[in-house]
């Protein structure tokens, strides 16, 4: 006996109910075809892996079997955390093992505090632009978004210290160093005076601190956490994936002792532990950094490659864009004159054979369409002129069809 088959759409949770396809993911799909060269992903060089150290670390961790292949404990190794700590405490952040949470990736730090954290129309202040993966995750616990007036230092004083006062937020969140999208680094007199404020409103503090190895120019630059009293009211967040590599997927947040048991709770209700061999070998390739290949090779490929987006990408941007010029990371924001649309620009690119990522996803305000977040990490620099000649091709083309009609 057989019976037809019928129609069941299974009821998703009310956060899910309408939640679209990522558009990063979607356009990662795109630029991944042959022949596309892709400004879209934050996607380091693979050359620049660590193999032999890497190696090396997973061959440690599998001498111990018995360890790095069990369980583990819902907060990490003990033995990664005291690492961690104590290289935080060399960083000007006095730490030890107890505050420290191992996650799986930075994006698991994110997504566990807006688990404890966040409770349905909590209001978070955000930079303008922010990491579009933040504002999904805190969105999908049901925070209420505030963008934060900026410039090309970061979040405006004046503008953050008005909105505290003004929406009474739970949290702040902060990438102070080669943000995510923007590319743009908070100079230290402004993290003093961002403190002051935090410090001044008793306001929670989430800085997200993956790309600060990622120097190429400038002076290296405290952490906001480190300035005192912070620690106390900040979550800091930090990640393998930039320094090391992407795959290994192990990060850790350091955290205040009030908010501690309730995201190891969360974690333990999400994935029990991060992986234990991986922290194995992370907990070895960071006590042995006299084992690492030199950093210094990448960073003057990457801050090259930078140099080169920086000079090439003004001949193919109409007009009264404004271009930021970062000193580390892996991106560059692009502001075009707002008859542009860059949504609508993507698929002429895409004819052409590059890839960036559409800036809208970026904003608080997604009716913000004329803004575009450059990747220069991933291609040699003689593809970077290349993809920029595509490029000013797809804008003259679009301009042509759509600014004209």
């Amino acid at each position: 006996m057989t019976t037809g088959q019928h129609e069941f759409t299974p009821r998703l949770a009310h956060n899910f109910s309408d939640t679209e396809d990522s558009p990063v993911r979607a356009l990662l799909d795109l630029v991944s075809r042959p022949g596309v060269i892709s400004f879209a992903g934050g996607v380091p060089d693979p050359t620049y892996f660590d193999l032999d150290a890497i190696r090396s670390a997973y061959d440690a961790a599998l001498s111990r079997p018995e360890r790095a292949l069990q369980y583990s404990s819902s907060d990490g190794e003990l033995e990664l955390r005291e690492i961690i700590a104590a290289n935080l405490t060399d960083e000007g952040i006095p730490s030890q093992a107890e505050d420290v949470l191992v996650t799986t990736g930075s994006q698991q730090g994110l997504t566990l505090m807006g688990q404890v954290m966040i409770d349905q129309g909590d209001v978070i202040l955000v930079e303008d632009p922010t990491y579009l993966a933040a504002l999904q995750t805190f969105g999908l616990a049901g925070a209420h978004f505030v963008a934060v007036d900026c410039d090309d230092d970061g979040v405006v004083p004046e503008a953050l210290e008005k909105a505290i006062e003004l929406h009474q937020p739970k949290l702040v969140y902060l990438i102070p160093s080669y943000q995510n999208p923007s590319g743009r680094t908070m100079p230290a007199q402004r993290r003093r005076d961002v403190a002051d404020i935090l410090l001044r409103t008793r306001t929670m503090l989430i800085e997200d601190d993956p790309y600060s190895s990622l120097r190429y120019s400038g002076e290296h630059l405290e952490p906001i956490c480190a300035i005192e009293g912070m620690a106390a009211q900040t979550a800091l967040l930090q990640t393998l994936s930039k320094s090391v590599a992407p795959g290994i997927r192990l990060g850790w947040a350091r955290v205040p002792a009030s908010i501690r048991d309730a995201l190891i709770v969360g974690k333990q209700a999400i994935d029990l532990h991060s992986s234990t061999v991986d922290q194995y070998a992370a907990a070895h390739y960071l006590a042995h950094p006299e084992t690492h290949q030199s950093d210094a090779e990448k960073l003057e490929v990457y801050g090259q490659r930078l140099r080169t987006m920086v000079r090439e990408l003004p001949r193919a941007l109409p007009e009264g864009t404004h271009v930021t010029s970062p000193s580390g990371g892996m991106f560059l924001w692009a502001e075009l004159p707002e008859a542009y649309d860059t949504d609508a620009l993507l698929p002429y690119a895409m004819r052409e054979g590059v890839g960036f990522v559409p800036g809208s996803s970026f904003h608080v305000d997604t009716s913000i369409r004329n803004t575009m977040r450059i990747s220069f990490v991933t291609n040699a620099e003689s593809e970077i002129v290349e993809g920029v000649t595509r490029l000013a091709r797809a804008v003259e083309a679009y301009e042509a069809e759509q600014l004209a009609a």
